[in-house]
């Protein structure tokens, strides 16, 4: 397993982050717990959950799988990078949703209580609250960093200015602010390469991008017409959409000798302002194929059919202006 650090910060994390969304409600709490002891087997130490995940078991049900699978000992605890989200409503009261202070510091609490820890490595940003000043959000989060029950702060879909604005408020308060952003990111949605991926250069934040095979678009979906899940009339939509350049992408990853969606995910691999892509697997064999991605090097030729094949974006304002 190849390591680097979390954005400018000197936190090492694995190049692929195991995301835990299934766990608990697609995944049963055994088979999340044997997804996690695997992972963790082949050095994936960056672990990614929310408090809202859990969905039809429950809000809440996914950090309480971590927190059975951590209770186990063998040091699971330590040798995880865990990282959770605040921001998605835990019940239906005005003040268990968004990023006032409040909610930022009984969320924590919470998501603490659930899995059975006294810290959480990162704690991230779920989405952008416009209606809460940066002031207030630092002010909570400088009270957990304090306390020891937060080391390091994240966003998640957060556009570039909102990113240099929280990152400026911080700095005025001399705090670290904002070392890593999730970001959807992948061959078929590239916008973040406009502004949000410049702005992390700039500012030492690492991107973690969520769907990095397009909620399976890239996984080889022409060649694959069983499952429920794409058999879903909207997925039906999305791949009549996209049938042109997925045709030329499965047939290139032929050529290549890798599988559709070990392609995508080293793709993303080579992408500079890249961290680790969100791998969230439902089975082992899902986790299996994301660990072969770390072993596929794509050459500058490869890199450039794929973005014939998958248009990107210059960054802006390159992209529009002379």
């Amino acid at each position: 397993m190849d390591y680097t650090h979390l954005g400018r910060s000197g936190l090492s994390v694995s190049r692929l982050c195991l995301g835990t969304m299934n766990f608990g409600w697609k995944t049963e709490e055994g088979d999340s717990h044997a997804i996690l002891d695997r992972a963790l087997a082949e050095g994936v130490n960056f672990v990614d959950t929310a408090n809202v995940y859990g969905f039809d078991a429950g809000k809440g049900r996914t950090e309480e799988v971590l927190g059975s699978w951590f209770a186990q000992g063998g040091e699971r605890r330590e040798k995880t990078v865990l990282a959770t989200k605040v921001y998605g409503g835990m019940s239906g009261w005005p003040n268990d949703t968004f990023l006032s202070a409040r909610n930022i510091v009984r969320a924590c609490e919470g998501s603490l209580r659930r899995m059975g820890t006294d810290w959480i490595d990162l704690y991230q940003f779920h989405h952008v609250d416009l209606r809460t000043p940066w002031e207030e959000i630092w002010q909570a989060c400088e009270t957990l960093v304090a306390q020891g029950k937060v080391l390091y702060v994240g966003s998640s879909n957060h556009a570039a200015w909102q990113i240099a604005a929280a990152n400026e408020a911080a700095a005025r308060r001399n705090f670290q602010g904002l070392v890593s952003e999730q970001s959807h990111y992948n061959l078929l949605t590239r916008h973040v390469e406009l502004e949000v991926l410049p702005a992390a250069e700039h500012y030492g934040v690492g991107v973690i991008p969520w769907s990095p095979l397009a909620g399976g678009l890239l996984a080889g979906a022409l060649e694959k017409s069983d499952g429920a899940r794409r058999s879903e009339e909207r997925t039906r939509k999305r791949i009549e959409r996209h049938r042109p350049a997925l045709e030329r992408y499965e047939a290139f990853c032929r050529e290549l000798g890798h599988a559709p969606a070990d392609v995508g995910l080293a793709w993303l691999l080579h992408q500079p302002a890249v961290t680790a892509p969100i791998v969230g697997p439902r089975t082992m064999e899902q986790l299996e194929g994301g660990l072969r991605a770390l072993e596929i090097a794509l050459d500058d030729a490869a890199l450039a059919r794929l973005d014939e094949i998958f248009p990107g974006y210059r960054a802006a304002p390159m992209e529009y202006a002379w």
